[in-house]
């Protein structure tokens, strides 16, 4: 999104014995997207997955091959989640257009020399099934092993105290697509996690929340989800609600000790620690 978040990406990657980033997803068309791609490379400890965009930014694909999923007088996305997610069960929105769009922004990635490990969706969109099917498709075909799992589970839900009511009721009721969003993992042959923590928690994520998150991890596979950055100018121009909130979550980074019982993992180890865990 900005320089000033992927400098936080760096610094966090390299945190001992704190709470380390172990995996980032970029964005295949924001103004920081070369200097994230050529961090990356610099990082091969660091797990990178593509942050596929439908909704609030600009498409890879030119508009025109985009009629349904793209504004053709503005050239981009949707700006608004709730109406993508209308239009998108109202079948406005042509799969194939997704597929097409996702893959794209995969492939340019893969272009720019980044070796992606898995993929996720701005703003989690790929949790509802019109999006998740030809997610999945795009991710099979650019070899892409692994897919976030954006379902935040109950025991995460009672570790953060801080969320709103409004964002508690949200999460709970979209889990109702966990087990649909499962068994299509599993038959398309990606591998997931055990669900997402932090969801919840995002811009209110600070020490205490996340301790608190830490403290209560059972066994599994589970993906920490932070959104770390510098408050800075390009921040505030880049059309973004979490601002400040970037700052404090790094600053918790920073602070908590990774318990040592947490063995820390990236998307691209997925695959043998699954293994290992049956």
């Amino acid at each position: 999104m900005t320089a000033g978040v992927n400098r936080s990406i760096v610094e966090l990657s390299q945190l001992k014995p704190q709470c380390r980033l172990t995996s980032a997803t970029l964005m295949a068309s924001a103004p920081a997207t070369t200097e994230a791609a050529e961090a990356a490379m610099q990082m091969p400890g660091l797990g990178v997955g593509c942050h596929v965009v439908l909704v609030d930014g600009l498409p890879v694909l030119p508009a025109a091959q985009l009629p349904t999923l793209v504004d053709a007088a503005t050239g981009r996305f949707r700006s608004a989640l709730g109406v993508f997610v209308q239009d998108l069960f109202l079948g406005r929105i042509r799969a194939s257009e997704i597929e097409a769009e996702a893959g794209a922004q995969i492939a340019r990635l893969q272009l720019l020399g980044v070796n992606l490990t898995h993929v996720d969706t701005h703003k989690h969109t790929h949790m509802f099934p019109g999006v998740l099917s030809p997610v999945l498709a795009a991710a099979k075909s650019r070899n892409i092993p692994a897919i976030r799992n954006p379902f935040e589970p109950d025991w995460s839900l009672a570790a953060t105290p801080g969320a709103p009511l409004l964002r508690r009721m949200q999460v709970r009721i979209l889990n109702h697509y966990r087990p649909w969003f499962l068994r299509h993992v599993a038959q398309s042959g990606l591998v997931t996690t055990n669900g997402a923590v932090g969801v919840l928690a995002t811009g209110t994520l600070d020490t205490g929340t996340l301790t608190s998150l830490l403290s209560a991890l059972p066994d599994g596979t589970w993906e920490l989800v932070t959104h770390p950055g510098y408050n800075d100018r390009a921040l505030a121009l880049a059309g973004t609600r979490l601002l400040a909130s970037r700052e404090t979550e790094m600053q918790a980074m920073q602070t908590v000790l990774l318990p040592p019982e947490i063995e820390l993992v990236h998307f691209g180890q997925l695959t043998a620690f699954t293994a290992l865990q049956r």
